[in-house]
């Protein structure tokens, strides 16, 4: 049965390039992204993982640990991580899981047979603090992921686990933000003491309100 949004996230126990790792207890009161890799040694995976370790830091802002996973073993990981570091002039700074039995890549449907039977696709999951899962995007083996898009998920996802808003297309931090239509007019001021504006009954918007 595939994992859906609102779903407690899996947890496993394996094996990886910091040590063994108990996923819950990694995640701890952390946010998480988990996401998946084809294989070692690939190209679009090697500028992946070198793009991540780059914006490690804007994860760890953002209380999000990053972990992630290929089928192939742990001496490969570690041997991959060295052409990793040296060709995109950073330092791999987060585990990758050794997946070699499948057993994580099974837990959370990453092999898709129609497109691979042996690899997994590019999957990304961000789990909140709850544990629960609250984004899933899969892509194929042959398009790269965009961090930068996922770090805008993560504070879209964050600001409206806090407050009654969602974010419009396109929205980057620091924009304007959609007001619940549950909320009523006359509880916005209360709610929403920066203004808002009101474009249609259904569409009202308020700058953010954790800036």
């Amino acid at each position: 049965m595939s994992l859906r949004l609102g779903d407690t996230a899996p947890n496993f126990t394996a094996d990886s390039t910091a040590g063994k790792i108990n996923f819950h207890e990694y995640l701890g009161d952390s946010w998480g992204i988990l996401f998946s890799h084809p294989a070692d040694y690939t190209p679009v995976c090697t500028t992946e993982l070198g793009a991540a370790a780059k914006l490690k830091d804007e994860f760890d802002k953002r209380n999000v640990k990053m972990l992630a996973l290929s089928v192939d073993g742990l001496e490969s990981h570690k041997s991959w991580i060295n052409d990793i570091n040296e060709t995109q002039h950073t330092t791999v700074n987060f585990p990758i899981i050794a997946d070699e039995d499948r057993k994580v890549s099974g837990l959370y449907d990453m092999i898709h047979p129609n497109s691979n039977e042996n690899f997994t696709v590019r999957s990304v999951f961000i789990i909140g603090n709850d544990k629960k899962i609250k984004l899933i995007i899969t892509y194929p083996a042959s398009t790269g992921r965009n961090f930068d898009e996922l770090l805008r998920v993560i504070d879209s996802l964050q600001l409206t686990a806090n407050y009654s808003v969602a974010t419009p297309a396109n929205w980057k931090h620091g924009e304007d933000v959609v007001i619940a239509p549950a909320i009523k007019n006359e509880d916005i001021p209360a709610k929403f003491p920066k203004g808002h504006k009101e474009i249609k009954p259904y569409l009202r918007t308020t700058p953010q309100p954790n800036l």
